[in-house]
């Protein structure tokens, strides 16, 4: 508990200390974000703002952690999978936010290079697990277990690839993603600890300080974004701890606000390619409470208040499995 510790005060300090001239350096080379001219009138304020702070928040999140494996003595391999993992979903994300940025607009990777990236990153962490854990393939909810056997492989590269997806749907409000991420990666982390995966908890512990780290800079109203380099790779590494962790029913929780912004999606475009009427004023759905009415630091206030009880929820359902009574 306490390198867990030491891992989220290290990955909020770390963060802090590397956004500084991270920013400084964004600006002077006048590298900021492009608006969708689909966005809501209000987020036309936000063009120019400096993007891919991701970058000194993986830094952040990995320094730490690795510090904390150290001292812990558990820089093991799935420790460095995990990684790994997030390093990649890093790159992948900044090329899709260099494009972006080269191009001035919004037209970063083709949704097909994206998600071919997504996918062959997430095959790692899940070829890991099924060749090193023998009931890798076993799909636990409470009491019941499920053996998917060989279609285990896709629903994990379907739960990694998702959760990146879901995240990076989730960021388009100041506030809104990291604020959301926190208690997600706070539960990852007790969750963990729990089964005895130190090296995950403290990865989580990390990205959930070094998320609160980046509060400083992206509260409203925001002096960076972190962009797909940031928003792909948390995402991507919070589908890798739930399946590495094997808490995978739990991350439907954990991620509660995730989901509901994917499945915003799902049904906005559903329904008006099948009925040529839209469900929400605009998807992701926190568009829609902005168009609502709803101020955007009330809709991050409630979205991140939602996650953070859907988080305790998870927990609460954790130790229910844990004693059996489901």
């Amino acid at each position: 508990m306490i390198m867990v510790t030491i891992a989220f005060l290290l990955g909020m300090i770390l963060c802090m200390l590397f956004g500084v001239p991270y920013i400084d350096l964004l600006k002077k080379k006048m590298i900021g974000q492009y608006v969708k001219d689909l966005a809501p009138d209000s987020h036309a304020q936000k063009q120019g703002t400096p993007t891919t702070g991701g970058v000194f928040i993986i830094v952040a999140i990995i320094t730490s952690a690795v510090i904390a494996l150290l001292l812990a003595q558990k820089l093991t391999t799935i420790a460095f999978i995990t990684l790994i993992t997030l390093t990649f979903y890093t790159f992948a994300g900044f090329q899709d936010d260099y494009i972006k940025i080269k191009g001035k607009g919004n037209d970063g990777l083709t949704p097909g290079g994206k998600l071919f990236r997504q996918i062959a990153i997430a095959l790692l962490p899940t070829l890991y697990l099924v060749i090193t854990n023998p009931v890798a393939c076993n799909f636990e909810v409470g009491t019941l277990v499920f053996d998917l056997k060989w279609l285990y492989p896709f629903f994990a590269v379907f739960i990694i690839t998702g959760s990146s997806n879901a995240y990076n749907l989730t960021d388009g409000l100041d506030g809104l993603a990291a604020g959301c991420g926190i208690p997600a990666f706070i539960a990852c982390s007790l969750i963990c600890l729990a089964f005895g995966e130190t090296e995950l908890a403290i990865i989580s512990a990390a990205t959930s300080g070094a998320l609160l780290g980046f509060l400083k800079f992206n509260k409203p109203k925001a002096e960076v974004f972190m962009g797909d380099t940031g928003s792909l790779a948390i995402g991507g590494l919070l589908g890798t701890l739930a399946v590495l962790g094997k808490f995978e029913f739990l991350l439907i929780f954990i991620g509660g606000i995730f989901v509901m912004e994917t499945l915003s999606v799902i049904i906005q475009v559903t329904s008006y390619k099948l009925r040529k009427q839209r469900v929400f004023k605009m998807a992701p759905i926190h568009h829609h409470f902005e168009l609502s009415g709803w101020s955007e630091k009330k809709v991050v206030t409630v979205f991140t208040t939602v996650s953070f009880l859907l988080s305790c929820f998870a927990l609460i359902l954790f130790e229910i499995f844990s004693e059996g009574i489901l």
